[in-house]
Parts: structure tokens; sequence; C-alpha cells
């Protein structure tokens, strides 16, 4: 039998039952967290960010509206920007490095699903880790899917949907993304 609580096969990228008692007490604690970040002014975000988030670096921002599933498994590194209206499913690791600059709208989505219908009428589902890196720019309303690693320096241009990982220095735009020509 299996020793790990649903919460620890999260975190680990398995399979788990989000109606676990302890992952609903977590997501209850973030909505009433979301509620107080999305309403407060400047000087307080950032002790609410610490407060949260996995890790924050300095002078990074985020501008309400605000929405993530936990909160703790974000981390973000020094200098990074996030603007209105952002989503961050975080049921796994999301790794955002320096001086990234994230536009509105845009949602960063860890979490994952069965693709047999069975399984996900059996209420599993998983996460898998993104990983954006240092001076990246997304354009508003981009998604980023599941599993994705961004390089450093890449653009993601606006409304893209991002399915596959993105090389360091690179633009991707479209949907689904591909490289752009230089």
């Amino acid at each position: 039998m299996d020793a790990l609580t649903e919460k620890q096969r999260m975190l680990a990228g398995q399979p788990y039952r989000a109606n676990d008692p302890e992952i609903v007490a977590d997501q209850l604690s973030a909505a009433d967290w979301m509620q107080r970040f999305n309403c407060s002014l400047p000087p307080e975000r950032e002790a609410l960010l610490r407060q949260r988030l996995g890790s924050l670096g300095d002078a990074s921002a985020i501008r309400p509206p605000f929405h993530c599933d936990y909160g703790y498994n974000i981390h973000l590194g020094s200098g990074v920007f996030l603007n209105f209206n952002c989503v961050i499913l975080d049921v796994v690791r999301v790794t955002i490095g320096d001086a990234t600059q994230i536009g509105p709208g845009v949602q960063i989505l860890a979490a994952d699903h069965p693709r047999d219908a069975a399984e996900r009428a059996a209420g599993l589902e998983w996460g898998r880790s993104i990983s954006i890196g240092r001076n990246v720019w997304i354009g508003g309303g981009a998604i980023i899917l599941p599993g994705v690693t961004i390089g450093d320096n890449a653009i993601v241009g606006a409304g893209s949907i991002v399915t596959r990982d993105v090389a360091p220095g690179s633009g991707v735009a479209g949907n689904p993304a591909r490289p752009l020509a230089r």
C-alpha cells in the first residue's frame, strides 16, 4: 500500500485526488489569501506575497487580480513582474526566473488530467512542473501548458499557446506556439 498522502502525491507529480481534505483545506486557505491580496494596496502586497509564495526575489511584483491554486509551489526570482489577471495553477512547482515579465491575462497551467475518461471520472489528476527562465517576456493572454520549460531570454508572443519547450533566446508565437523566423 502507498504510504504517501494525497498532498504528497500531488507535490510529487503523481496521480492524486483533489477532493482530499488536506488539499481542500490548502485551497480554501489560498482562496482567503487571494481575496486579501486582490484587495490590497501596493505597500502591503509584498508582505502578502512573501507570506504565501514558495519564494519571492527582491523587487518582484504581481498586479491584482491574481489567481493560483496554492501559492506555495510558486517561486519567483528577483525583478519578476506579473501584470493584471494572471493565473498560475501550481499543483507542482512553477519557477519564474529573474527579470521575467509576464503580460496581462497569462495562464501558467501546471495541473494536468488523465486522457482516459474513466480515470477522469474517478477524480484523478496530477501536475507537471513548469520552468520559465531569466529575462523572458511572455505577451498578454499567452497560455503555458503543463511540463513546459521556457529558456532564458526567450519571447512568447501574445495569445500564444505554448505546448512544448521553448529554447533559450528564441521566440515563439501562435496556436500552438511555433518558432518565429529570425
